[in-house]
């Protein structure tokens, strides 16, 4: 049976929070997001707290190249032994430790300090192991899920679909007050365009990136 635990660790400089969750089925582990690389030990103790042990996280699935999403990711596949997963759209994002490197850029401060603050430094940048798309399936690893694109916040943003019908959406969708749009979209138009075409799936729960869960039903009221 599929367990989802979810792990709220705080963004720099009281910014806010950010959610990881790490599905467990069997004795391995799948982690959705890293959080910020300030919270790796409230990150790795939550991890270990519900006896995931190195070997037992077989996957790491980045949902899109935020610094507050793919913090620890570096760390974690070293300590674990686990593989990394993001879209191709969003792995320079990684791999540079540039947050704009495919979306519209802001001024040369913003891109300098954003890093800083986020504390994205050398030793937390990457390449991912696998680059994952629109379609691809993770029963590889033994976790019932499809990939789902959803672009908006970024253009290689993604969505895990477990097969119950539970999505983690990243930071297409936010809970603060109430299930919402993100707040900050790099392309309006085409995250417009994600939530029409999820509106096509079974889609029973939503697990957003910022704030609590939620279901389909209560989304679509919002919006």
């Amino acid at each position: 049976m599929m367990k989802i635990k979810t792990i709220t660790v705080m963004m720099p400089f009281k910014l806010g929070s950010v959610n990881c969750y790490l599905l467990e089925y069997n004795t391995d582990y799948v982690l959705i997001d890293t959080g910020s690389a300030n919270q790796r030990y409230e990150l790795e103790k939550e991890i270990e707290n519900v006896g995931c042990k190195p070997g037992h996280l077989k996957l790491i699935v980045i949902t899109h190249g935020d610094f507050d999403h793919t913090g620890n990711a570096a760390y974690l596949c070293e300590r674990y032994g686990a593989k990394v997963a993001m879209h191709p759209d969003d792995s320079k994002m990684a791999e540079y430790g540039d947050m704009f490197s495919n979306r519209k850029q802001p001024n040369i401060l913003v891109r300098k300090v954003i890093p800083m603050l986020s504390g994205f430094g050398e030793n937390e940048k990457f390449k991912p192991d696998i680059l994952i798309e629109e379609g691809d399936d993770l029963s590889e690893y033994g976790l019932g899920a499809k990939i789902i694109s959803i672009p908006g916040h970024s253009m290689g943003s993604v969505g895990v679909l477990l097969e119950n019908g539970d999505l983690f959406c990243g930071d297409l969708f936010e809970n603060q007050k109430s299930p919402s749009l993100n707040s900050i979209m790099d392309d309006m138009a085409a995250a417009k365009a994600s939530v029409e075409r999820l509106k096509g799936f079974e889609i029973k729960t939503i697990y957003p990136g910022h704030g609590k869960s939620f279901t389909m039903e209560q989304l679509l009221k919002n919006i």
